[in-house]
């Protein structure tokens, strides 16, 4: 079984990644929505993706074709796993749920944030809560484990949402920032600048990244 694959970048469209892997060989990875958002610009680049295989199964059921998954990290592909656990998401729809980190998503499971949740494609408010009574009390290792893609390919950690983080992030949401967006600067910040100690140096280079400013 394919675990693992590094190759360059030659282009994401619809949720796929194509990887050159060399001697003319190109793998079609499949990603989640943030996967692709966090790889996308970097076309030409070399990553690394964590793969996964799952079969399809045709409209009729009477066929299936084999696809290979594709993630930042260890981590969130144990955390897709564990999501797909969930009854009524398989691993297609899955992948089209996951538009936040695995951290934002742990940490709203965690804290029984349905309208954060309500939020992934897909998902209304009954899947919402049964998403939230599935997995709530198995996600506590996934808070703070984020994976965030860097600008030469590789894979950086995100921030730890405890200590100045934490507080930023408190800050962020009282000032009327959703959790997904606020958690996600933050993020940045913290890959950017790995130095920041202070939760108003964090918030400042968080209100930076929402507004475009280098």
């Amino acid at each position: 079984m394919i675990c693992r694959v590094h190759g360059i970048l030659e282009r994401i469209e619809s949720g796929k990644a194509e990887l050159d892997m060399g001697d003319g060989l190109h793998y079609e990875v499949l990603l989640s929505a943030w996967a692709q958002q966090q790889l996308s610009g970097l076309d030409g680049q070399p990553v690394t993706l964590y793969t996964l295989h799952f079969l399809e199964g045709s409209a009729q059921g009477s066929t299936f074709v084999p696809r290979l998954a594709g993630f930042l990290s260890e981590t969130d592909k144990r955390f897709f796993e564990l999501f797909t656990t969930v009854k009524g998401i398989g691993p297609k729809k899955a992948l089209g749920c996951l538009v936040y980190s695995s951290d934002q998503l742990a940490g709203a499971i965690a804290e029984r944030d349905v309208k954060l949740i309500q939020t992934l494609p897909g998902v209304g408010k009954r899947m919402a809560e049964t998403i939230i009574a599935t997995l709530h009390g198995k996600v506590d290792e996934f808070v703070g484990e984020a994976a965030v893609a860097a600008g030469d390919g590789s894979v950086a950690r995100a921030a730890v949402p405890g200590g100045p983080p934490r507080e930023a992030l408190d800050v962020l949401m009282q000032l009327g920032e959703s959790r997904a967006n606020a958690t996600a600067w933050i993020d940045q910040a913290m890959v950017q600048n790995p130095e920041l100690d202070d939760a108003q140096q964090i918030i400042a280079a968080a209100l930076r990244i929402k507004s475009g400013v280098k």
